[in-house]
């Protein structure tokens, strides 16, 4: 299976990129990090709209969306990883997991996307969001292969 995840900004050396690489390199599916950088959105009345294109255009044909916002549907792990068993099972590839810049994401995104995920109601780093995604589909690997490492 091939995952994705499509991110505003690019990670610096540090314990959020250290945790990510962590999980990243434990799944055992083919997982792609695309990093879009932020400098010419930043800030502007359209930014929201520029880093939705951006974040779209870098989405393969075929693929499954996924855009992680605080609004989004609250799923357990092995919600999320039935959900993720399922689109693989319909022929989605990769899917691809959309985290948005400080703003939020634009409407094309939300509007695209398949499901639209929260990790919860707080506001989180977005570097250490990325972290907490790859430990999820790490998770939701282990759930479909019967590995101990999910113990619920």
């Amino acid at each position: 299976m091939k995952v994705q995840i499509v991110a505003i900004g690019r990670a610096k050396a540090g314990p959020e990129r250290d945790l990510y690489q962590h999980y990243a390199k434990r799944l055992k599916w083919k997982l792609d990090l695309r990093e879009i950088n932020d400098r010419k959105t930043s800030g502007l009345p359209d930014g929201k709209d520029r880093e939705a294109e951006a974040l779209l255009a870098a989405v393969p044909q075929g693929a499954c969306i996924v855009a992680l916002d605080e609004r989004g549907e609250n799923l357990t792990s092995p919600q999320l990883a039935k959900r993720i068993s399922g689109w693989s099972d319909d022929g989605y590839s990769p899917i691809s997991f959309l985290i948005g810049g400080a703003d939020g994401h634009g409407a094309a995104v939300r509007q695209q996307a398949r499901l639209v995920l929260s990790i919860g109601k707080m506001t989180w780093p977005h570097m250490l969001v990325r972290a907490m995604l790859a430990e999820q589909l790490y998770r939701a690997w282990s759930i479909q292969a019967g590995h101990p490492y999910h113990r619920a």
